[in-house]
């Protein structure tokens, strides 16, 4: 809607339409996500004879649930992103490896979206200045003033630190979504869709660019605590056949109750909490009562389930 108003293609009579049009379709995609991301976490309990057929099966259920909300009438894309996060937020089994192979084909659509999508560029009306132009100037103002104020205004209850809510507000980036969108323009034959797909462009490459080039001076800027992530290609654990009960992972932060604390210090912990390994640095460290914590340890501990949020205090928040 943006791409379209900004190509002047709308008139007063058509952006009703498009818009209740619009509205329409999100109110339809969101409510087949939330029935259909139940509807897949109950699918993805269930077993199956083979460990490979796991992450295929939430494929198929992902490709159902786009093609059930287009045929409906509604977004394919929100339906997925709504189930996507239901499912994000659930147990289930071999529900890592499920991870990694979405992961994996996520990292090959963004290259592939890139690479094709990239081809449909005309770079003589990317070159115009009715196009580059209005498309700087959206860019700008997605950036410095329309995200910050959309997204603050969703910050409002959350408990961020001020440097970390100056982020959010800054670091949000466009890429391939926003252009295979656009593309949406040229197959509807709208009036002037290459120009209106030219200004796409040119917000998506300032956002990449200037945007994802300035995330490590803000960071700098912000004094927001950044560390490399690398890989981890081996893996320590235990398979089992029905669900663990009482198995909780955390991350000591920084500022929690347990951070320079020793275990036979930690007074909040219950009797029957049992801390089972501590991971500091990609090293397993002995766990007794003269270990302490630091932030960053990775910590499991074996406990009633019913103290999860308990210990995620204790571990996870500040004090």
């Amino acid at each position: 809607m943006v791409s379209l108003l900004a190509a002047g293609s709308l008139d007063d009579k058509t952006f009703p339409d498009v818009g209740g049009q619009f509205l329409l379709q999100m109110a339809v995609g969101a409510a087949v996500g939330l029935l259909g991301g139940r509807a897949l976490v109950w699918g993805m309990r269930r077993p199956l004879p083979s460990e490979g057929l796991y992450p295929l099966r939430t494929l198929a259920g992902a490709l159902l649930l786009f093609g059930l909300a287009t045929v409906l009438g509604g977004s394919g894309f929100l339906a997925v992103f709504v189930a996507g996060i239901l499912v994000g937020d659930e147990r289930a089994p071999y529900k890592r490896e499920v991870e990694r192979f979405h992961g994996a084909l996520a990292s090959l659509g963004e290259l592939v979206a890139f690479l094709v999508l990239g081809l449909t560029v005309d770079l003589e009306t990317v070159a115009r200045t009715d196009v580059w132009v209005p498309g700087l100037a959206l860019g700008i103002a997605l950036a410095l003033l329309i995200r910050p104020l959309a997204v603050g205004l969703c910050l409002l209850p959350t408990r961020l630190a001020r440097n970390e809510r100056v982020f959010v507000l800054l670091a949000g980036l466009k890429g391939a979504v926003p252009i295979l969108l656009g593309t949406l323009l040229l197959e509807a034959h709208v009036a002037d869709a290459p120009r209106a797909y030219g200004i796409v462009v040119v917000v998506v490459v300032f956002s990449v660019v200037v945007q994802g080039g300035m995330v490590p001076f803000l960071t700098t800027w912000l004094r927001l605590p950044v560390r490399v992530v690398q890989p981890e290609p081996w893996a320590l654990g235990v398979r089992l056949r029905d669900e663990p009960e009482g198995a909780h992972r955390f991350v000591v932060a920084a500022g929690s109750a347990v951070d320079g604390q020793r275990i036979e210090d930690l007074h909040g912990l219950p009797e029957d909490v049992w801390v089972s390994f501590c991971l500091r640095d990609q090293q397993l460290l002995p766990v007794n009562g003269e270990t302490s914590f630091r932030p960053g340890d990775e910590v499991l501990v074996l406990a009633d389930p019913g103290l999860h949020d308990r210990l995620q205090h204790l571990f996870e928040q500040h004090r």
